[in-house]
C-alpha cells in the first residue's frame, strides 16, 4: 500500500507534483543541469560506466559470471586460483609489483547480476565489490545485444587501507591512490571486454573459454 499523503507531507525536502508546480519543477531540475561538472562531483563516491555490446545478453552474462574470464578483459588481474576456501580466488594485480587481488563471484542468472567481491591483500573481507548487470538491448535500445553496466562505490577502505601490514612492502601505493583514474581504467576495460564479446560473437566462436588452470568456481 502507498504511503498516507499526510505522512508524506510531514517529511521536509520531498519535491513531488501535489506540492511542487511544473513550472517551478522543471526551473529546479535546470539548476541542477551543468554544461560542465568537476571531478569529485561525477566520479568522487560511485563510478558508473555502460556500454553496448553486440553478443547476445545470454552469452555475455555466461562469460562475465566465469571468473577467470576477468584474466582477458581486465588490464591487470591476472594469474587466478583457488585460494583454499570454495568459491574465493586468489591472483595478481600487475598494477603493483607482489599485490595479491582475492575474489569472490556473486551471479544471478535470472536478472543477469554479475557482482565481483574483490579486495588486495587479504581474502577476509572482501570490500571491493564491483557490480555489473547485462540488460537485452532489445529492451532498452530497441537493437540486438546487451547494454552492461558496471558500478563501482568508494568504500571507506579506498581511503585508509586497513591492513598497512599485508602490503608486500612499505611504499606499495594503495588501491585508493588510483581511484580519481577508476573511470578512465574502467572504461579502457569496458572497452576490451566488448572487443573480445563481439569479436567471438561476430566470428561464430564460442564467446567464453576454458581456464587457463584449474580455479574455483
Amino acid at each position: 500500500m502507498s504511503e498516507p499523503s499526510s505522512t508524506l507531507a510531514d517529511i521536509p525536502g520531498l519535491i513531488r507534483i501535489e506540492n511542487t508546480g511544473k513550472e517551478e519543477l522543471t526551473a529546479h531540475c535546470m539548476e541542477l543541469t551543468h554544461a560542465v561538472y568537476p571531478h569529485h562531483q561525477v566520479y568522487g563516491q560511485y563510478c558508473t560506466i555502460h556500454e553496448h555490446v553486440d553478443c547476445p545478453p545470454e552469452q555475455a552474462y555466461d562469460y562475465l559470471r566465469q571468473g577467470h574470464h576477468l584474466e582477458e578483459w581486465t588490464c591487470s588481474l591476472r594469474d587466478f586460483a583457488p585460494a583454499g576456501t570454495p568459491g574465493l580466488w586468489v591472483g595478481h594485480d600487475r598494477l603493483e609489483d607482489d599485490t595479491r587481488i582475492y575474489c569472490r563471484v556473486s551471479a544471478n542468472p535470472e536478472t543477469m547480476t554479475v557482482d565481483y567481491h574483490c579486495s588486495w591483500d587479504q581474502g577476509e573481507k572482501l570490500w571491493m565489490i564491483y557490480l555489473m548487470r547485462v540488460v537485452p538491448a532489445r529492451l532498452v535500445l530497441d537493437k540486438p545485444g546487451s547494454v552492461i553496466t558496471w558500478t563501482n562505490c568508494r568504500h571507506p577502505y579506498y581511503d585508509d587501507n586497513p591492513h598497512p601490514g599485508l602490503a608486500p612492502r612499505p611504499d606499495r601505493p594503495w588501491v585508493g591512490d588510483y581511484w580519481d583514474l577508476f573511470y578512465a581504467g574502467h572504461t579502457v576495460e569496458m572497452r576490451n571486454l566488448k572487443a573480445i564479446l563481439e569479436h567471438r560473437h561476430r566470428g561464430g566462436l564460442p564467446v567464453s573459454s576454458a581456464p587457463a588452470r584449474a580455479v574455483a568456481r
